[in-house]
């Protein structure tokens, strides 16, 4: 699915949960017969805009706030004459309050039960519950809305673009590799880096998106993957960098290219780098058989492509980590195999 598309169906499947979400919580305060009903509506709308576990922490935390601001309105309002001086001290402290707290995002919601307070000028226990139904029905109310998710959609979405981060690995790789036979790489391959960078901060997001949208935690298996492909990205980033260091190409370029065209086919998810780790060695080891250079141009040379072989195998152990980290759960899901005892 295009990333348009995907943009399109969230922001479609946003749209409809504010609207029936706050509608709904305006017609249950109205039918309850609460003052200030259509604040519901506006509780609600605020809580949407937050995924599943969001909206939960949200919710809990707006009810616990509530607490605070019907005492800080009760202390500040009884005292300080002049709405717009007692509303003054009123945000004075809770901003205070919220920032030291790490509670920013239950200031509007506060802010709005203290305006209500403000007008009514009532402090009877009687008030204070309808302020206190308005702020329920409104987090409840968004809650519910955002069970419903287009995590379908998004998990595709995801896949997609697991398949377009490890083509892009696999061109890289294979521009690199001519590269060091000297041949034409067609075009920049700083841009493709660069590009690539781009789109693993948005994927990572979008992993972190989708695992706060499920009730599951095995999903953070997307996250620790696009995480483990941004860092293979940092080792290409500082391999091209070695590479266009090399002013003459030593004999031993052509065996690494070749060796980065084999590796570049297992640049996929569901495979353990063992046996492309074994083969590194393997070279690196016949390498070190080979005579001695015989001047420091080649002694240069020599030296920067075993520096490009340990790259290769930083990059190969970022992948051996994250499969050595999934647990019996994420094998059996995503690469439907079970641990071997």
């Amino acid at each position: 699915m295009g990333e348009k598309r995907l943009k399109a169906e969230k922001l479609l499947l946003l749209s409809v949960k504010i609207a029936v979400g706050a509608s709904l919580a305006i017609y249950i305060a109205e039918y309850l017969r609460l003052e200030n009903a259509a604040s519901a509506g506006i509780i609600t709308l605020l809580s949407v805009l937050t995924t599943k576990w969001g909206t939960l922490k949200l919710s809990l935390l707006r009810i616990a706030t509530f607490l605070a601001t019907v005492a800080g309105c009760w202390l500040i309002f009884q005292y300080v004459h002049g709405d717009w001086i007692g509303f003054g001290v009123f945000l004075f402290f809770m901003v205070i309050l919220c920032e030291l707290t790490g509670l920013r995002n239950t200031l509007s919601v506060n802010a709005v039960i203290a305006t209500h307070i403000l007008t009514a000028r009532d402090f009877s226990v009687d008030f204070f519950l309808n302020e206190f139904f308005l702020v329920l029905i409104g987090v409840v109310s968004a809650f519910l809305l955002n069970l419903f998710q287009g995590n379908r959609s998004h998990k595709k979405a995801i896949i997609e673009n697991m398949r377009y981060t490890e083509q892009q690995l696999q061109e890289i790789l294979e521009r690199l590799a001519d590269y060091l036979e000297g041949k034409d790489t067609g075009g920049s391959i700083w841009t493709d880096i660069i590009r690539l960078e781009d789109k693993l901060k948005n994927f990572i997001d979008q992993a972190y998106e989708y695992q706060n949208n499920t009730w599951h935690f095995h999903p953070v298996y997307y996250i620790d993957y696009f995480e483990m492909r941004e860092k293979q990205y940092t080792v290409l980033h500082n391999l091209h960098y070695e590479i266009k260091k090399i002013r003459t190409m030593p004999k031993q370029a052509a065996v690494v290219a070749d060796y980065i065209r084999y590796l570049k086919k297992y640049v996929i998810e569901m495979n353990d780098p063992k046996e492309q780790i074994k083969r590194l060695h393997d070279i690196l080891e016949e390498m070190e058989k080979t005579s001695l250079p015989a001047s420091w141009e080649e002694f240069e040379g020599k030296a920067k492509v075993y520096h490009i072989m340990m790259d290769l195998e930083e990059f190969l152990i970022y992948k051996k980590r994250f499969v050595e980290s999934l647990d019996e759960k994420k094998l059996r899901i995503y690469w439907n195999k079970t641990l071997s005892h």
